[in-house]
């Protein structure tokens, strides 16, 4: 793993907002910077409270998918066209901020994805973008990157440039109280992977270690809190910052493998992307543990058990998930078991993240991994 000595660069909007009432501070900096068209890329829940952003008659395309495809890209980059849009917002979880983020690169561009997909290929954005998140889970407030599916393959397509960061990020945590229980914790436990799998890379950096660690303690002390009563602000905030601090840790070092078998979970069956990761996570935090012992050990101290076995930290890691009111089997979100060895088929190619995993997963490790996750 890279030392304090090898170089590192981190980018991140020029413009962070963190605190509860931040939300309110978007209208003036929309008229501040000159912006006359506004365009919000939203699912169709966060679509039906556009009132909170305290915009004039802003667009909006209101039908982000869970886990947005092509085609779904392609009818938002449309309506942001059809409306001129001068301004995008991404206003929801990681989906409408991905989707947002292709958007506002694809808008003034006769490019489509294939063109700009992989990385730094992107054209120069002509318009502002602003993210807003409203879960406290994925980062990509303050990221890159974007995933999309393609519907042929249901392979995910990454694209990533530093065109698609934020001129603003407004975290704030009152926009995620209405967040039930539930997705509460999956959405935890998926900022919480990021800061996990960052911090047990082989390109672990110590800068981003520190950024993870702290991501990981704050999910540790305030999840279950927010949990039990949604309106805890004190526990809203603290998950917000862990999710901005796992944003960070995905530019320079990123995801490994727990996200990697999460994926076509997700593409595959639709399983939503934050509970996707919370399956994945004790079975690969146990497999990686014999590789970084030391790291383990303070995930284990940051959550609550010890780490003196492969066995204790699958137990402690399983316990912490399940203690959240998550069911932490594959069948019970719909997951059909015939189709596991065509899952780890497809996980075992995504080579941009398990190269980089701690310890070397073949592709019947990882059929063994959702075996003993089903």
């Amino acid at each position: 793993m890279p030392g304090l000595e090898q170089a590192l660069e981190m980018q991140r909007p020029p413009i962070v907002r963190f605190g509860v009432g931040q939300i309110e501070t978007l209208a003036a900096w929309v008229a501040g910077v000159g912006v006359r068209r506004c365009f919000v890329v939203a699912d169709r829940i966060n679509a039906a409270r556009l009132d909170v952003l305290g915009l004039e008659n802003p667009g909006v395309f209101g039908d982000v998918k869970p886990e947005p495809d092509l085609p779904n890209l392609e009818a938002a980059v449309a309506a942001a066209k059809a409306m001129d849009a001068d301004a995008i917002i991404g206003f929801g979880g990681g989906s409408a901020m991905d989707l947002a983020k292709l958007v506002a690169v694809l808008v003034s561009s006769d490019k489509g994805l294939r063109d700009v997909s992989g990385p730094n290929r992107a054209p120069k954005r002509s318009v502002k973008l602003i993210q807003i998140p409203t879960t406290a889970g994925t980062g990509s407030e303050v990221g890159t990157r974007a995933l999309i599916t393609d519907p042929e393959t249901m392979n995910k397509i990454a694209t990533e440039s530093v065109e698609m960061l934020a001129d603003m990020a407004i975290i704030d945590p009152a926009l995620t109280v209405s967040v039930p229980p539930m997705v509460t914790a999956a959405t935890g436990v998926d900022a919480m992977a990021h800061c996990v799998e960052a911090f047990t890379s082989k390109r672990a950096h110590p800068i981003i270690d520190g950024y993870a660690l702290r991501g990981i303690q704050l999910v540790g002390r305030y999840l279950k809190r927010a949990v039990e009563d949604g309106r805890d602000l004190e526990a809203r905030a603290g998950l917000a910052l862990a999710a901005f601090y796992g944003g960070i840790c995905l530019g320079p070092v990123n995801t490994t493998a727990g996200h990697a078998l999460a994926y076509p979970l997700g593409t595959r069956h639709k399983l939503a992307h934050g509970i996707a990761n919370a399956l994945i996570f004790p079975h690969v935090l146990a497999a990686n543990a014999r590789a970084v012992p030391e790291k383990t050990a303070l995930v284990g101290e940051a959550l609550g058990f010890t780490c003196e076995s492969r066995q204790a930290v699958f137990g402690g890691a399983n316990a912490f998930c399940t203690g959240l009111g998550l069911d932490m089997g594959l069948h019970s979100h719909g997951i059909p078991r015939y189709d596991l060895p065509a899952c780890a088929s497809e996980a075992h190619q995504i080579r941009r993240l398990l190269d980089f995993n701690p310890v070397d997963l073949k592709e019947a490790d990882i059929l063994n991994i959702y075996e003993a996750a089903y």
